[in-house]
This record gives structure tokens, C-alpha cells and sequence, in this order.
């Protein structure tokens, strides 16, 4: 799979100085952290999985999570892992006979509800199990979290290659007085399990639930100050240096219309200055769309160190990844950082001259840059995310 592949190779050229790299299922987990980019959630018992990734239908999508827990209802299970089996044969058959290649699927993983249903999932699928990159485990924690882990290695022993993405989005997690002793001891686990952690998400939905609070349109999880706080433990615990892992954005949950509160967040100057009055009505249809919320949060999820966002439709996938694509001037600096970070310079002028590299402390900022601009490419100088969202074949129906 690669990013953008939804775009013609004229355009990939004309917009990427360094396009994005082609990623693999067996690519270093370090990588595939990255590539994860718009990770789209779905309930198992949703119609047409298996048609919509056969039919490439949503062709820029990287990554996806196939839900058996909070988005069924409790006596939908049985249906809903028969339906997740149904799935997976047809797309399974489908690459047996060729008519589909699996470097051209999205990355899947099912959302499971418990110990047992995983081991009963596994064995359901046979052989089909190596359709997964592996699972994703709601409400984490040491002792559920462990045990599901350990089941995971079994399965990778026996010659599978399954990753494992803990949510964090427990009341321990949230509540102040627990919540650094509570992550504390998920780090503990996940270290102990860290060639199996492909990405840390954080359950904001969850979290805001326990407190009866529900983020509108116009504000983002970073306005919500219970959320904002946890976002920063979590950040500061999981993505240090010495022992880091891939922290996700958490869920945007709009994709409709309905009257504005608040002023628009996006700036008319960028889309009128590129497009003139076309860019105009580009800003105008994101805002219809309430996409200028999503821009403002996934540019927040960036700015506090945050890869990477779980989605609920298709419209989203575009701006997410369009986001996290590289500026030329980063890609310039973090070069520079990691050409010159032989100790005999501490400090230069940037390229553009406007501002100052240090070498030991953007080391790791380059580093992290150089990670992303393998996975989703590096703009031309000229351009920006406006002129990806710009391409026709990004505006959707919701409906």
C-alpha cells in the first residue's frame, strides 16, 4: 500500500518532492506505526466490507478496524463475528485466486471484546488470520491487557505476524488520582511486549462519557480541559525518546451539517491566495462538512506530538493524512539536524533563515520527521495541504 495512491503519477510529481514510500504488511513495525495515518473504524456488521476493499472503493485508505465491541449492541455479537468470518472468507478467496493483491489492501484489524472472543475469533479464521495485522484492545490494562498479549505471542510463534494496539480509556486512566499509577502500569506491560505494540490510542469518547461531556463542532478534544490534561500524561509517558511509541489522535466524530456556533477556524487567506474564488468554494464546502473542526483538531494532534488519527467515514481520510505530509522546509531541517549531529556543531541557521537549529535538541524531532516523510512524502516548496484536498476526488457525499 501507499498513501495517495488514490492520486495519478502526474500529480504525485507535481506535488511531492519526496513521494511516499511504498509500505508493506512485512515492513519494520516502526514504519507501519506510521502508516497506520486514517485509521477508519467500522461495526463488523456493516454491509459490503468485503465489497468496498475489493472494489478499492475508498482508495486512499491505509488502514482500517473491523469493531466487535462498543459500536454493536451486546446481542449482536454472535452476528456480528459471523458476519467478520463471512467477510474475511470472501476477501481471503479473492486473494487465493489473484483477482486481488494483498499489498493493495489496507491494513485490518479487528476490535475485540475479550480474551475468550479473541481465542475464539482465532480459531474461527484458520488460516484466514493472516489477512490481520493484528488486533485492537479496548479499555486496556495491566491485568486484561497482559493476558491478551501473551495469547497474541502464542499466535506469532506459531509463524503469524499480529500487532496489537492498546486503547487507552479506562476511569483509572481518566481519574487524576489514579491515573499516573494506571499508566505507569500499562508502560510496564507494553515494554515488556514492545515488538508486539504497533500504536497507543486514546479512547476520548470513552473518557468524555465518564463525565457526561460531549465535544461539538466548532471545539476540539484539546478544549475540553479533563481530556486536554490525560492527552498530556499520556503523551508524556509514551512518546519520550528513550522508550517511545506511536501515540494516535483520537476520534472526530462529525461528518454533517447544522448551524455554526462559533467562527469558522479556517483561515480564508491560505485558500484565496492558492485558488482565488475556487479556493474559496473549496473552504466553503469543508465547512459545510464540518471538516474545519477535523483540521483543527488533527493539527492539534500534530502540534502535541500525535500520529496518526482513527476515523469514522471516509471523508476523513483525506485531511488527516494531507495534514501529517511533511513540509519541504521540515524535511530540509531535519536533514540538516541529522547530517550535522556529529557533535562538532551545536547550533545553525536553518535553510530558510528563519529560525535556529540545535543539534541535540531537535535530534529526536528529526528523527520523528524523517520517520513520517518515508510514509506520507514531503510537499514541494510551493505546496501545502489545501492543494492535496484540492484534487477532485476529495469531496464526498456523507450520506
Amino acid at each position: 500500500m501507499r498513501l495517495f495512491s488514490d492520486l495519478s503519477t502526474q500529480q504525485i510529481h507535481r506535488l511531492f518532492y519526496k513521494p511516499p514510500e511504498e509500505v508493506l504488511t512485512t515492513s519494520d513495525k516502526e514504519i507501519l506505526s506510521y502508516a497506520l495515518a486514517s485509521t477508519l473504524y467500522m461495526p463488523a456488521t456493516r454491509p459490503n466490507i468485503s465489497h468496498d476493499l475489493l472494489t478499492k472503493k475508498h482508495q486512499a485508505l491505509t488502514s482500517m478496524v473491523i469493531c466487535l465491541e462498543d459500536s454493536i449492541g451486546d446481542h449482536e455479537v454472535e452476528i456480528a463475528e459471523e458476519k467478520l468470518l463471512e467477510e474475511l472468507t470472501v476477501i481471503y478467496k479473492e486473494l487465493e485466486i489473484g483477482s486481488v493483491k494483498k499489498r493493495e489492501m489496507p491494513l485490518i484489524f479487528i476490535r475485540i471484546r475479550s480474551l475468550d472472543q479473541f481465542q475464539r475469533i482465532m480459531q474461527l479464521l484458520g488460516n484466514k488470520k493472516n489477512l490481520l495485522s493484528g488486533i485492537v484492545i479496548p479499555k486496556f490494562d495491566a491485568m486484561n491487557g497482559t493476558l491478551i498479549l501473551q495469547e497474541l505471542e502464542k499466535y506469532n510463534l506459531q509463524g503469524n505476524l499480529l500487532y496489537a494496539m492498546p486503547i487507552l480509556e479506562t476511569k483509572k486512566i481518566i481519574e487524576k488520582e489514579t491515573r499516573m499509577e494506571e499508566l505507569l502500569s500499562i508502560k510496564k506491560i507494553l515494554d515488556q511486549y514492545k515488538h508486539l505494540i504497533l500504536n497507543v490510542r486514546i479512547g476520548a469518547t470513552d473518557f468524555c462519557g465518564l463525565y457526561g461531556i460531549r465535544r461539538n463542532t466548532d471545539t476540539t478534544v484539546y478544549d475540553i480541559a479533563i481530556i486536554r490534561d490525560c492527552i498530556s500524561d499520556i503523551v508524556n509517558l509514551f512518546t519520550r525518546a528513550e522508550s517511545a511509541y506511536v501515540v494516535s489522535g483520537p476520534v472526530w466524530e462529525y461528518f454533517s451539517s447544522k448551524e455554526r456556533i462559533l467562527i469558522p477556524h479556517l483561515r480564508e487567506t491560505p485558500f484565496r491566495k492558492r485558488y482565488g474564488k475556487a479556493g474559496m468554494n473549496m473552504r466553503t464546502q469543508l465547512m459545510d462538512k464540518y471538516m474545519d473542526g477535523l483540521i483543527r483538531e488533527v493539527v492539534m494532534d500534530i502540534t502535541n506530538g500525535l500520529t496518526g488519527k482513527t476515523i469514522i467515514h471516509p471523508s476523513h481520510i483525506k485531511p488527516v493524512q494531507a495534514l501529517n505530509v511533511v513540509s519541504y522546509e521540515e524535511y530540509l531541517d531535519a536533514c540538516t539536524i541529522m547530517e550535522s549531529n556529529d557533535g562538532n556543531i551545536g547550533v545553525m541557521k536553518s535553510t530558510f533563515s528563519n529560525k535556529m537549529n540545535e543539534m541535540k535538541p531537535h535530534y529526536y524531532w528529526a528523527q520523528k520527521i524523517l520517520l513520517k516523510s518515508k510514509v506520507y512524502g514531503v510537499f514541494h516548496e510551493e505546496y501545502t495541504y489545501i492543494d492535496l484536498l484540492k484534487q477532485e476526488n476529495y469531496i464526498t457525499n456523507p450520506s
